[in-house]
């Protein structure tokens, strides 16, 4: 059975800036999201801040098994200090585009509603220095943006981005060998499993809860009644990337023959999405009862998935 998929608008910020650096050789943004393993499951941060992602799952910590995956390689350079990193960046410039991330989106000035810093996350394309300004492709929905340097800085510097390390790039991109696109989803499924099993070498901060029981915990927080900053994460971000990329995972466990596990995915990706009109109307009780649908099915995905990994 094949899987409808979703094109659009969405926060897949990290996916699309690859998927520039790769230029024409590059794989889709649903399969550069899939090789991630951002999919394979939902964690609730600290016990408090909730992601449709893996239990401990950072886009740092997916991004290397994503570029094997796919056959490329690139130079990753970070830390040090503010004119280290602007020389870093400039001499990169010199030879093309450079990824940039993670930054800190509340200092991104040239999008709309942006003061100042807001604990959000984003990855960007610089594309040229010039006259005290960054010129960057924003994935957001920003081609040729320019920011003034010192705005740039301070978002790359991302002091509240709880991940990462301050001022990281990526450059000298290259292609190592030709993978097709299904093949480079059947490589990048074993990650995903993992990560599904919550079967990492990771220390997510205190209180951090995985898959099931995460989902639980929402419902009940959900249900018990949550604020505007807490509801304006999951109607902004969190439910809008978490049923994308269900759906694309969906998608993609289909295109290798994995119609089962598939479906199962395509059932998060319905339960996940059918959290926004809920969420945004305030109706929390049904909220709540779409996530405590969804909580068994990384249950049901994980026993499907491992037979399929070790056939």
């Amino acid at each position: 059975m094949s899987y409808f998929s979703y094109v659009g608008s969405g926060p897949y910020c990290y996916a699309n800036s690859f998927s520039m650096m790769f230029g024409e050789a590059s794989l889709s943004p649903s399969v550069i999201e899939f090789a991630t393993g951002s999919p394979f499951g939902m964690q609730l941060h600290g016990g408090a801040m909730p992601f449709f992602d893996p239990y401990g799952w950072t886009p740092e910590a997916g991004f290397e098994d994503a570029l094997a995956a796919m056959g490329w390689t690139s130079t990753v350079m970070r830390g040090g200090s503010e004119d280290e990193a602007l020389a870093r960046l400039a001499d990169g410039l010199a030879a093309g585009p450079v990824w940039v991330g993670p930054v800190e989106m509340g200092h991104l000035r040239h999008q709309p509603g942006m003061r100042g810093a807001i604990g959000a996350d984003h990855y960007v394309v610089a594309l040229a220095l010039r006259d005290g300004l960054v010129e960057m492709h924003d994935p957001q929905g920003y081609p040729h943006a320019t920011l003034p340097l010192a705005d740039f800085m301070a978002a790359w510097r991302g002091e509240t981005v709880d991940y990462g390390e301050a001022f990281t790039m990526r450059m000298g991109f290259r292609r190592v060998e030709i993978v097709p696109e299904e093949e480079a989803i059947r490589r990048a499924l074993p990650a995903g499993i993992r990560w599904l099993a919550m079967d990492r070498d990771l220390q997510p901060p205190a209180g951090t809860l995985g898959n099931e029981t995460a989902v639980l915990a929402l419902a009940e927080r959900i249900a018990a009644g949550c604020d505007d900053d807490f509801r304006g994460h999951l109607i902004h971000f969190a439910v809008r990337v978490g049923a994308r990329r269900a759906a694309d995972a969906a998608r993609c466990l289909t295109r290798i023959g994995l119609d089962a596990a598939a479906g199962v995915m395509g059932r998060q990706a319905r339960l996940i999405g059918a959290l926004q009109y809920p969420l945004v109307a305030r109706d929390d009780a049904t909220a709540a009862a779409h996530l405590r649908a969804l909580a068994p099915t990384y249950r049901e995905l994980l026993a499907m998935l491992e037979p399929a990994a070790a056939s």
